[in-house]
């Protein structure tokens, strides 16, 4: 009975785990790297875990990189 109890838990922080690869990796093919990129401990103690993305701080330089490669508003005068 355990057992079934701890498979959506589970499932929600491996998939979690699995997109912040996603992520890393898409930001990595952008020339980007979050060295705080990870999951949010604090969200991973709740029952069951509710896991958050940390993107975490990165430099000022890599805000500006990121802000090139993010779509910008279409319309926007």
């Amino acid at each position: 009975m355990k057992e079934q109890n701890e498979r959506p838990s589970t499932g929600a922080v491996q998939e979690a785990q699995e997109v912040v690869r996603e992520l890393r990796d898409a930001l990595a093919r952008a020339g980007i790297v979050l060295p705080s990129l990870g999951l949010d401990a604090l969200t991973l103690a709740a029952d069951p875990p509710r896991p958050l993305i940390e993107l975490g701080r990165c430099t000022v330089e890599t805000a500006g990189r990121l802000a090139v490669v993010l779509p910008g508003e279409r319309g926007r005068s």
